[in-house]
């Protein structure tokens, strides 16, 4: 979920659909404001944190220090971020909670191999459907390649990318762990009802 929060009353309406999102019943949001410096990142995240049920974990995009400032759930990696295996160390030598979570998206069977073997909690894959936040990445990944990785990945396996509230049993069906989106929760008129049916499609699969 990401909105720019460059003036006062968009970083409230941030904190907002956080507190909303966390309401409705998700199990974890992720912090992606890459245009905020760490200081700035993290006042964001202790607000956040301090705004929802403790059963909501909040993981930082990036920033493993910022995460390790704030006491965040978890630490997101992406293809340009530290290596899994230098935050893996980070973790360890300072002695972090051991339920600190690291995360990393990936967009091939091979680096989702590389992610499992340099020690990640769980991996992201996608985009798996057409969507304009993730065109960068070329084409939809597809449920096929999808169904390859949850086969060949032992960590829990996240897709992203153009999921709805009607796509998700699709996903679900891959026998991924869950499903990672901005724009459905963002559009949604109803927060409960949006992951209720969300939930009802993983229970059903």
């Amino acid at each position: 979920m990401r909105l720019p929060v460059t003036r006062s009353g968009q970083k409230l309406a941030l904190l907002g659909k956080i507190s909303d999102v966390a309401a409705a019943g998700v199990d974890w949001i992720q912090l992606r404001e890459k245009d905020l410096n760490a200081t700035e990142l993290a006042a964001l995240a202790r607000q956040a944190i301090s705004s929802i049920p403790r059963s909501c974990r909040v993981l930082i995009n990036d920033r493993l220090d910022v995460a390790r400032a704030v006491r965040a759930g978890g630490v997101h990696l992406g293809e340009e971020s530290i290596p899994v295996q230098e935050a893996k160390r980070f973790v360890r030598e300072r002695g972090m909670d051991k339920d600190f979570l690291i995360g990393a998206s990936v967009h091939s069977l091979e680096g989702a191999r590389s992610a499992e073997r340099d020690g990640a909690d769980y991996i992201v894959f996608g985009p798996i459907f057409a969507t304009s936040s993730k065109e960068i990445y070329g084409k939809p990944q597809g449920l096929e390649k999808l169904a390859d990785i949850c086969s060949e990945i032992s960590i829990p396996v996240f897709a992203i990318g153009g999921i709805t509230a009607e796509n998700a049993r699709e996903c679900y069906a891959q026998e991924v762990r869950g499903i990672c989106a901005i724009g459905v929760f963002q559009k949604a008129s109803d927060l409960a009802t949006v992951v209720k049916q969300l939930r009802t499609s993983y229970q059903s699969s």
